[in-house]
């Protein structure tokens, strides 16, 4: 799986002009699985956004996680965060899992968070979807689970 998650201040999902999801204070979480993803990785990586210390304490420091300021996550399915321009300029998708199996893994991402206390909104699956947001910061990072469990200095 492959997610960007961004610091906000607010954000919201559209679909057909519709408003479908909201938060407040919290993370935009772009959620991209892969051919190999499963439930176990999605749950891995729900609670590696629910721990991440990105927000602000009394010192100024980012040292506290989202259920310590009382945040919500935006989760939104993106499969094009596997486009692979390695060759020409038309991304290639091949890694990224087809949407019988990617929807259920980015529902279990999306009931971690929950199971986790946190107010999760979603986006629609495999829908066009119109997504406005108030980058705080900007805080901006790209979590991996290749990469996750890979010591980090070698």
């Amino acid at each position: 799986m492959r997610i960007v998650v961004q610091r906000v201040t607010s954000a919201s999902v559209a679909v057909t002009g519709e408003v479908i999801g909201e938060i407040g204070r919290g993370l935009v979480a772009l959620v991209g699985v892969a051919i190999g993803d499963d439930v176990a990785s999605a749950e891995r990586m729900a609670a590696k956004v629910a721990s991440l210390r990105l927000f602000d304490d009394a010192d100024g420091r980012m040292n506290l996680d989202l259920a310590a300021v009382g945040g919500e996550v935006l989760a939104i399915s993106q499969f094009t965060l596997y486009g692979d321009v390695r060759r020409g300029n038309r991304p290639s998708y091949e890694r990224a899992a087809s949407g019988d199996v990617a929807e259920p893994v980015y529902g279990a991402f999306c009931r971690a968070l929950e199971e986790r206390g946190l107010r999760c909104a979603r986006g629609r699956f495999g829908a066009e979807m119109t997504i406005s947001l108030v980058n705080d910061g900007p805080v901006t990072l790209v979590l991996d689970s290749e990469t996750l469990s890979a010591p980090r200095r070698a």
